[in-house]
């Protein structure tokens, strides 16, 4: 099985520092869900590693990001895509869990899902702390400059050898002529 795990905001959706709070609010990126239907097509599993703190803030409710996922996931159905699990971290940054980025727990826990070995599934986040739990559960992390990935490498916060593309639509260009 040929996994890819992508994070939501920045990579799939617009993100906001207000956070996506409703489904109205979660608007896909120029490209990411023809992207995606195009790794279902050949076969890949594509699942989802998003860090949610807007529950823990109080911001939105279980069943409102129930029904954002809900949302993109219907949207990528007439284009024959399809997301096979979508794993969030509900915490906010100070509760300790081992779920949230840069933490590697819920790549782990993708791994354990689809019973996969991690070691060089490709991973696409737009921010250090997606690269960070890539990296620390043995994936192969992967920028994108959408969402805050401009500003990751303006910092300086991408680790040397990272591959870095303008897209999801891009990323998805190279792994099917590349892997």
């Amino acid at each position: 099985m040929r996994l890819v795990i992508l994070d939501r905001d920045g990579v799939i959706n617009r993100d906001s520092p207000d956070y996506i709070k409703s489904p109205a609010e979660w608007v896909p990126l120029p490209g990411s869900l023809e992207a995606i239907a195009r790794l279902t097509r050949a076969g890949w599993c594509v699942a989802v590693a998003t860090n949610q703190s807007g529950l823990a803030r109080g911001l939105f409710d279980l069943p409102t990001l129930r029904a954002i996922h809900r949302r993109m996931e219907e949207a990528l159905v007439p284009l024959g895509g399809r997301i096979d699990g979508i794993f969030y971290c509900p915490h906010g940054p100070d509760e300790g869990c081992d779920c949230r980025k840069p933490l590697p727990g819920l790549f782990e826990r993708i791994g354990r899902a689809f019973s996969v070995p991690l070691a060089g599934v490709p991973a696409v986040g737009d921010s250090p702390r997606d690269l960070q739990a890539a990296a620390a559960a043995g994936c192969t992390p992967i920028l994108v400059r959408t969402g805050n990935g401009l500003k990751a490498l303006a910092e300086g916060q991408v680790p040397a050898g990272t591959p870095v593309f303008a897209d999801l639509a891009e990323v998805v260009e190279y792994l099917l002529t590349e892997t």
